[in-house]
């Protein structure tokens, strides 16, 4: 008998084939390879059957054993459904897969963690909720990415509520923790309290609200603060307002200004840019003298940098070829690599402050308004930040082991 087996052959766009970025794309950025050697019969008698059977009758009886002897223990599912991908909007999880492989390769680089880039083929938050929680026992925590608002803030309070592995949207949490990390050392390069500051947040989607929020949890005065969304000023007064929206408007804004984006700025010393808007060059001119500009919109900041330095001592973005760069990637592998080192239930507003003390504690010694958070590609800063989040978790009463301990140096003498 004999079998033919014929591929599919296809010509490639000669314009694609000449891009360096797609060349790097060719079949993924990721793979999957095995821990253990398979040589010989001996090999697949206890990676496989027999031996395995004895592995899973252990943790049939005993499911505490599952992280000990399974991927678990360093697994995260980076899930999407490609509603808010990148600034390039609801493109679907098949144009998504890239930024997801993306993801879990940084996983890798910086926490050493393992994970799985997953693309949901639904939307309705119902319909997430239940897969997400159906595969939760393949990982052990999970990393919600780009997916729009104000689903997010549902899909990612109800999953943490119902399953006892950490669950993460890194838009909201991890731009959230980079973003107050990054305002700390602003704030001591000019001699600012956070209590002083006037901020003001363009975007009211998951990173704006997250953001708003953990600024305001960590001392910015809610009544200094405002939040701008496409409509305009969020107040108390403005109709049509539910859900987050409504909640930030009960705890920022107190004063009830109302107006755009150039009414907001007005005296203001922050501006926190995440909606993928433009900010015009007479808006920033209202601003208070000495601010601060974060246009983190990617892959078009709000205002580029050479425009926002007229108005602001310090500018940052979240791209990588300005100075600055306030990217998720400082956080979110050390929060991680954190929190399944000590087994985490839940990743608490804690662990998220530590993350962000650790990441400005980086560069504490050696601020310039050019410098105020690490480069992405520093090696200190996973480590840091995964040690801070283990010990906040313990505090938090949220670890089910205790960190690894420090080897103990010994000192020889003779």
């Amino acid at each position: 008998m004999e079998f033919t087996v014929s591929f599919f052959s296809f010509e490639l766009d000669p314009a694609l084939a000449a891009d360096p970025v797609f060349d790097l794309h060719r079949r993924g950025k990721m793979t999957m390879s095995a821990t253990i050697p398979l040589a010989s019969r001996d090999d697949l008698s206890l990676a496989y059957t027999p031996g395995v059977a004895r592995v899973c009758e252990a943790i049939a009886e005993d499911e505490s054993l599952y992280p000990d002897y399974t991927w678990t223990a360093n697994t995260v599912a980076v899930v999407t459904d490609g509603s808010a991908v990148l600034g390039l909007g609801n493109i679907g999880p098949k144009a998504a897969m890239p930024v997801m492989e993306g993801k879990a390769i940084l996983f890798k680089q910086f926490g050493g963690v393992d994970s799985i880039p997953i693309c949901l083929d639904t939307q309705d938050v119902e319909g997430i909720i239940a897969t997400v929680k159906a595969m939760a026992p393949s990982f052990g925590g999970i990393n919600l990415e780009d997916i729009s608002a104000p689903r997010c803030f549902e899909i990612e309070r109800r999953l943490d509520a119902e399953l006892d592995i950490p669950v993460f949207h890194d838009d909201q949490h991890g731009t959230a923790v980079v973003t107050l990390a990054a305002l700390r050392n602003a704030a001591a390069l000019l001699g600012r309290t956070f209590a002083d500051l006037r901020v003001v947040v363009s975007g009211a989607g998951a990173a704006g609200a997250a953001i708003t929020n953990t600024l305001i949890a960590a001392g910015v005065q809610g009544a200094n603060m405002i939040v701008v969304d496409s409509r305009g000023i969020i107040h108390g007064e403005r109709g049509a307002l539910g859900g987050m929206k409504a909640e930030l408007a009960a705890t920022t804004n107190i004063s009830g200004r109302t107006g755009g984006i150039t009414e907001a700025l007005i005296g203001a010393d922050v501006l926190v840019g995440v909606s993928g808007g433009t900010i015009a060059e007479e808006a920033l001119a209202g601003m208070a003298p000495g601010a601060i500009i974060f246009a983190l919109a990617n892959p078009t900041p709000e205002v580029l940098p050479a425009v926002a330095h007229k108005y602001a001592a310090i500018v940052a973005t979240g791209r990588s070829d300005f100075p600055n760069q306030i990217n998720n990637v400082l956080a979110f592998p050390g929060i991680f690599r954190g929190a399944l080192d000590v087994r985490a239930s839940t990743i608490t507003a804690g662990m998220k402050v530590a993350a962000a003390d650790a990441i400005a504690a980086i560069v504490a010694d050696e601020l310039r308004p050019e410098a105020i958070v690490p480069s992405p590609l520093d090696p200190r800063v996973a480590p840091a930040v995964a040690a801070a989040v283990a010990a906040a978790a313990v505090r938090d009463g949220v670890a089910r082991r205790l960190p690894a301990a420090a080897p103990v140096q010994v000192r020889q003498t003779v």
